[in-house]
C-alpha cells in the first residue's frame, strides 16, 4: 500500500545532498598539521578566518589564514604562539569572528584578537590568559547566546565557565565527572550542556544550578531510554562541534537530518574519500554561500593540507531557497555575561541569509579585570575633590604606590649602570 512505500523512501529536501573537494588551487598546502595524540578537531573556522593547530618545536601554536588565501602557505607565515606545550583545542568566538581561544597541555586557555589584516610577526602576547586547571585543558567551547562566557574541560575532570570580559572564573563544575572528559555541547540558548565521558555516560547538566538534571545508563536497551533522560541528548551531541578521531583512520563524513518527530535522527548519506582526515573544521551556516546552494562546508586536515569540502543541495532555480536557508544565529549576543550568570535564558538573535552575509569590521575585546581596590569606600572621613567628580583615593594610592615602585627601580638601575661604568673604567684603564 501507498503508505508503506512512502514509509520506506522518506521524503527530504535534503535527499539528493552531495560533498564535493574544492579544486585543487582552492585549498591549503604546505601546513604542518599538529601530530599530538588528542581526539581533537584541531581546525576551527568562520566566515573570516580558517585556524589550523600546527606542529610547533618547544611550545604550542596554530596558524590563522584568512579564507581567502588558498594555495601553498608560506613557511614564514605568522604563528600565534603564547602557550608553553601544544595546543589541543581551538574554537572561534561566536560573537566576534577576530575573537579566538586556545586551550593547551599548558593547563592555560588563552583568548586571541586576531587582525584583520595579516600580522608581520607571530601573533606571541593573549588579551587575556585563564588560570585555574591543574592538568591539561582538552576542549574549550563558547557559550552560544551570552557574551565573553567560554567553557573549558580538563583533564582534572573538571568543566570551568569563565567570563572572557574580566578574566575570572564564573563557575566550576567539580565532582560531577569520574573519569575524562570527552566532548560537551551547548543546547540551543545555552541553559543546559551534555558531555561524554570516558565512563561511558552522558550526562546533561544545567551549569548555573551545578546539577546533572540527567544521565544515560549504558545498561539500558536502546529502545527504552533511561527514566528522565530526554530524546534531544542525541541531538545535541550531533549538534555539538564535528569532532574526527584520527586514530580511526576514518576517511568517510556521514550526515544525518535531524526532526522533531521520532525517530529523530534519519541517515541521509556518507560522502567517501581515500585519505582519512587528521581532523575536521565546521563552518557557521553565516560562512556559506547562498547562491549556490552550499547547505555545509567542512574543512578536512591531512598531514600536509587543509581542503574545504562543500556539501550542496542540487536546485535549478537560481533564486534564494528560503526553505534550506532558515534564519540562522548572527553575530550579536543575547545576553550579557552577568545576565546569564543571574539566571536569564535567551534565544540566539537570528539574521536573514537572503542577501548573504557580509562580515563585521573588527571589533576589539575589551578585559576589564575587576580590581578589588573599586570595592573599598575611600579611608577616612575626607570628602572627595571638587576639582575632580570621578576622584577616588584608592584608584589614587594605587598610582602613587606604582610612581613609588618605578622610582625604587629607576634608582637600581642608575645605579647598576654606574657601576658597571665604574668597572668599565677600571678595565680600559688597566688595558691602557
Amino acid at each position: 500500500p501507498p503508505a508503506m512505500s512512502r514509509r520506506v523512501v522518506r521524503q527530504s529536501k535534503f535527499r539528493h545532498v552531495f560533498g564535493q573537494p574544492v579544486k585543487a588551487d582552492q585549498m591549503y598546502e604546505d601546513i604542518r598539521v599538529s601530530k599530538v595524540t588528542w581526539d581533537s578537531s584541531f581546525c576551527a573556522v568562520n566566515p573570516k578566518f580558517v585556524a589550523i593547530i600546527v606542529e610547533s618545536g618547544g611550545g604550542g601554536a596554530f596558524i590563522v589564514l584568512p579564507l581567502t588565501k588558498t594555495g601553498r602557505v608560506d613557511k614564514n607565515h605568522p604563528l600565534v604562539t603564547g602557550h608553553t606545550a601544544p595546543v589541543l583545542d581551538i574554537d572561534w568566538c561566536p560573537h566576534n569572528d577576530n575573537v579566538i581561544a586556545s586551550a593547551s597541555e599548558d593547563t592555560t586557555v588563552m583568548v586571541w584578537q586576531i587582525p584583520d589584516y595579516v600580522p608581520v610577526r607571530n601573533i606571541t602576547e593573549p588579551v587575556v590568559t585563564l588560570e585555574g586547571h591543574s592538568k591539561r585543558v582538552g576542549i574549550i567551547s563558547w557559550h552560544p547566546t551570552a557574551r565573553n562566557v567560554l567553557l573549558s574541560a580538563g583533564c582534572d575532570n573538571l568543566v570551568i565557565l569563565w567570563n572572557v570580559g574580566t578574566g575570572e572564573m564564573l563557575l566550576v563544575l567539580e565532582d560531577m565527572h569520574t573519569d575524562l572528559i570527552y566532548n560537551v555541547g551547548w543546547n540551543r540558548n545555552g541553559s543546559l550542556l551534555v558531555t561524554t565521558c570516558k565512563d561511558k555516560k552522558v550526562r546533561i547538566i544545567d551549569p548555573r544550578k551545578q546539577q546533572v538534571v540527567a544521565v544515560s545508563a549504558p545498561a539500558v536497551s536502546p529502545h527504552h531510554p533511561a527514566a528522565g533522560s530526554p530524546p534531544h541528548v542525541c541531538l545535541t551531541l550531533l549538534t555539538a562541534r564535528t569532532r574526527a578521531s584520527p586514530s580511526l583512520g576514518d576517511s568517510s563524513i556521514r550526515y544525518f537530518e535531524i526532526t522533531n518527530e521520532a525517530p529523530y535522527v534519519h541517515y541521509l548519506n556518507t560522502y567517501s574519500s581515500k585519505e582519512p582526515q587528521r581532523g575536521m573544521g565546521f563552518m557557521p551556516k553565516r560562512g556559506l554561500d547562498v547562491s549556490k546552494c552550499e547547505i555545509a562546508r567542512f574543512f578536512k586536515l591531512h598531514e600536509r593540507k587543509c581542503e574545504p569540502i562543500v556539501m550542496t543541495v542540487p536546485r535549478k532555480s537560481d533564486l534564494f531557497q528560503d526553505d534550506l536557508y532558515p534564519d540562522t544565529p548572527g553575530p550579536e549576543p543575547a545576553l550579557e555575561a552577568d545576565e546569564w550568570l543571574s539566571g536569564k535564558d535567551a534565544e540566539p538573535i537570528l539574521i536573514s541569509l537572503r542577501d548573504g552575509y557580509v562580515p563585521v569590521k573588527n571589533r576589539e575585546l575589551k578585559v576589564v579585570k575587576k580590581n578589588i581596590l573599586d570595592n573599598k569606600p575611600p579611608p577616612g572621613p575626607r570628602r572627595r575633590s571638587t576639582c575632580d567628580p570621578d576622584f577616588s583615593r584608592p584608584a589614587l594610592e594605587e598610582v602613587l604606590e606604582e610612581i613609588r615602585a618605578l622610582k625604587e627601580t629607576v634608582q637600581a638601575q642608575e645605579k647598576r649602570i654606574s657601576d658597571l661604568e665604574n668597572k668599565l673604567c677600571q678595565f680600559t684603564n688597566g688595558t691602557d
